[in-house]
């Protein structure tokens, strides 16, 4: 129509922009529907329920169990009273056991790592199927087997009397060093085998070269040597450590009433005094310090990794 203003036509729509949460739905939505995502799922639900079952929900049900109080309601006493008196004492008792565990099983794991992964493959091999095979023998076995060593007419007590060894017979059991001595036997292969698979992975040309250039023995294994075997050495320590927190059976056999260890001590609040609340909460502690230590272990790997990334840039 000849003289009519035509108005100007809107802008057309462009494509509207998804949010942040519409992006990672449809993110999610695309990952789901594709076959080999499904698959995946499909062939982990069986873990997962699994841990669900036998692992997330007897943790569960232990947890509400050390807050529930003896008229029902929910109270941190159990909490309270596994932290002071006697039970502070055994849980006190446990962590230095387990630390001196850990301590012997690393000089002994470490001498012997060191003197195995010097040999030819045939004899290395030979001698961590020793150090291991005892590890499939039934701890009640080798715990009676050290009882039969240590005791006042056994073997070693025997033959230091008959050498003339003043002050033999030594009392080796029902006190802490017949624990210690158990423990570590049991901890042993773990340590061994962590400690020979770093000494393996280590460079041999880095000690000649330290020693090529002038270093003595003493210093090459303070400052090659022994950095290069601080992590295996860190692992093999805090594994020890976590696995002798709840260790029952060597320490109630080779152990006085003053070794008392925290698995004992549920063992006898749960079968003698049906006090499974009680129970519960020391079982609460162990798995916060088993996870103390795990995280730990995270933080060192986490401080060594950075450092070599320091390192090399």
């Amino acid at each position: 129509m000849a003289g009519t203003v035509l108005a100007p036509a809107p802008p057309a729509p462009g494509p509207a922009t998804p949010t942040p949460r519409k992006g990672r739905l449809h993110r999610l939505r695309r990952v789901l529907s594709e076959r080999r995502t499904r698959f995946g799922l499909l062939n982990a639900a069986p873990v997962v329920i699994y841990l669900l079952v036998l692992f997330v929900f007897p943790i569960f049900s232990t947890l509400l169990l050390s807050f529930k109080g003896e008229e029902g309601g929910w109270t941190l006493h159990w909490y309270t009273d596994a932290l002071q008196g006697s039970n502070l004492e055994v849980l006190l008792t446990t962590l230095r056991i387990s630390a001196e565990t850990s301590l012997l099983s690393l000089v002994i794991g470490f001498l012997l790592a060191a003197a195995v992964s010097r040999l030819k493959p045939l004899w290395a091999g030979l001698v961590m199927v020793i150090v291991i095979v005892p590890h499939f023998i039934s701890a009640l076995v080798r715990t009676y087997g050290w009882i039969i060593l240590l005791g006042e007419h056994g073997v070693i007590n025997n033959a230091l009397t008959d050498l003339d060894v003043p002050g033999a017979p030594f009392q080796m059991l029902y006190n802490e060093l017949g624990v210690v001595i158990g423990t570590t036997s049991v901890m042993l292969p773990y340590t061994v085998l962590l400690l020979y698979a770093v000494m393996k992975g280590i460079d041999r040309r880095l000690p000649a070269a330290a020693a090529s250039m002038g270093a003595g023995r003493l210093t090459i294994f303070r400052r090659v040597y022994l950095p290069m075997v601080a992590p295996g050495l860190v692992n093999a320590g805090i594994l020890c450590f976590i696995l002798c927190l709840g260790y029952y059976l060597t320490p109630a056999l080779m152990g006085g009433p003053k070794q008392t260890m925290v698995a004992s001590l549920i063992s006898e609040q749960v079968m003698k005094q049906s006090q499974w609340n009680g129970a519960a909460a020391l079982g609460i502690i162990l798995l916060l310090l088993t996870f103390a230590g795990l995280l730990l272990l995270r933080l060192i790997k986490v401080v060594t990794e950075a450092a070599k990334n320091r390192g090399i840039s």
